[in-house]
């Protein structure tokens, strides 16, 4: 049997010391950040499980965005 975690892209646009608020889809979301290196304002991370696992630039954080929207909407 496989299992498969999803991380979702999200833009930092808040921090207070390891809790970052985050945009997900125009969906505001607190995060743990103590797992990725000195978050900033502005960068775009992975988030799964309320945890920043990675920082990825933005035009991977546009593609993931749009492959979910795309997603979102076959359902």
């Amino acid at each position: 049997m496989f299992k498969i975690c999803l991380a979702i892209p999200g833009k930092i646009i808040d921090i207070n010391r390891n809790i970052a608020t985050v945009n997900i889809l125009g969906v505001k979301e607190k995060i743990h950040t103590g797992l990725i290196e000195s978050p900033q304002i502005g960068e775009y991370v992975l988030v799964h499980a309320g945890f920043a696992i990675e920082k990825i630039d933005e035009e991977y954080f546009c593609y993931l965005e749009d492959t979910i929207k795309i997603m979102l909407e076959e359902e």
